[in-house]
């Protein structure tokens, strides 16, 4: 049998997809399975173990209909019995659409339904999600025997990644960026933060992202009075992971870093503010903080700007309820 799973981004929707891959692995280890992603975005999904094939969606060259029509055309080569779109947009529909003339069964995941969207754009209710994320890539499985088992999710570095970061180790990490404005937390709310857990336990705090974040982890460094170690733009997505393998904790915004923590067992704080708390699900080591305004959630994936124009979701989440759910792990594990 053979199988091709389409996931083209982000970094965590494409890490989402480790439950689903291990549990198709493990029911059907003869079968191969081909995975498709953005090339830009293959780091989150490199070495997973679960993959015989990782392709490669290289935007330069097989964007544009006619290019993904060819691009389709040839995966169909393949002969894959079942392809399962776990992306389901124009790009992933129209590459589908291509392998399925080739006798394969395209099976697409359940999306958002358009009319709530509406409404919400609307502003005539708040956005609540039917399920989790994972939860619905498990749906289209079903015609294989897939069951849902839960949010083990997996995320691969390598031994040369690890050496690369081994002089944080048992550091504390903050994650302060994230794909939309709504969805980031205060500077004063890191910097603050990491200033009194440096107070309380003499830890410096690693500050990660992408380059588009380096002045933003500086501006934080500065609030905290200068005891942050500013990475962002310094480390690939890989040994971000490797990092956070190592780290005593982590705390970040609702965005990719949560998943990598989550990928790889590092205790993280997550910080939701307009986006729905119930797209996933916490373990243990993943603890949701979320003030509950009456205005939210108010977007499925954040906006530039607050809708009311006050974003009391993150102004008025104040550090100290962080650092009291800190402390209150940190007294359990030691």
């Amino acid at each position: 049998m053979k199988i091709l799973v389409i996931r083209l981004s982000s970094i965590g929707d494409v890490i989402l997809t480790t439950p689903v891959l291990k549990q198709l692995k493990e029911k059907y280890p003869d079968a191969a399975v081909d995975f498709l992603v953005m090339k830009n975005f293959k780091d989150s999904i490199e070495g997973v173990p679960y993959i015989d094939n990782l392709i490669f969606f290289d935007k330069k060259e097989n964007d544009g209909y006619q290019n993904m029509v060819a691009f389709g055309k040839k995966l169909a080569e393949n002969k894959y019995d079942y392809v399962f779109d776990l992306h389901s947009k124009i790009r992933s529909k129209i590459i589908s659409k291509q392998i399925k003339l080739s006798g394969a069964k395209v099976l697409v995941y359940p999306k958002r339904k358009w009319w709530k969207s509406l409404l919400v754009k609307m502003k005539l209710i708040k956005y609540h999600v039917d399920d989790t994320i994972v939860k619905n890539y498990f749906k289209p499985f079903k015609k294989l025997g897939l069951k849902y088992r839960g949010e083990e999710l997996l995320f691969t570095f390598s031994p040369k990644d690890l050496e690369k970061v081994k002089e944080y180790e048992g550091l504390f990490v903050m994650a302060p960026g994230a794909s939309k404005e709504t969805k980031k937390w205060t500077k004063k709310g890191f910097g603050n933060l990491a200033k009194k857990l440096y107070e309380k336990y003499n830890i410096k705090t690693v500050l990660i992202g992408g380059r588009e974040d380096i002045e933003r982890c500086d501006h934080i460094n500065k609030i905290s009075g200068g005891v942050c170690i500013n990475l962002a733009g310094k480390l690939s997505l890989k040994e971000s992971g490797a990092l956070l393998s190592l780290a005593k904790l982590m705390v970040t915004n609702d965005s990719g870093p949560f998943h990598i923590g989550r990928g790889v067992g590092c205790r993280t704080y997550v910080i939701f503010g307009p986006t729905d708390p119930d797209m996933f699900e916490y373990d243990e080591k993943s603890r949701l903080i979320y003030k509950g305004e009456k205005c939210s959630p108010c977007s499925l994936h954040g906006n530039r700007e607050c809708p009311k124009g006050h974003l009391n979701c993150m102004n008025k989440l104040s550090e100290d309820i962080i650092l009291k759910e800190i402390e209150k792990d940190m007294e359990n594990n030691n």
